[in-house]
């Protein structure tokens, strides 16, 4: 798996309970996009992780960025 900052990291859902979830790569701590990565969920937490088989990177889309 290769990612760089900006790219989300989407965990999809084991069972019919949990739902996918999707965070922001705030950090890459491998080399040349290897995990693990310091990711940013969307409640704020932020950690360390190496994504498991049920993970995939989504990569950046510039076109998606909100001017502020």
């Amino acid at each position: 798996m290769k990612a760089n900052v900006g790219d989300h990291l989407v965990v999809e859902s084991r069972s019919a309970e949990q739902h996918r979830v999707e965070g922001e790569i705030i950090e890459v701590q491998g080399e040349s996009g290897a995990p693990p990565y310091l990711v940013r969920w969307p409640d704020g937490h932020q950690g360390l992780l190496f994504p498991g088989p049920d993970a995939h990177v989504r990569p950046h889309d510039p076109g998606t960025d909100q001017e502020s």
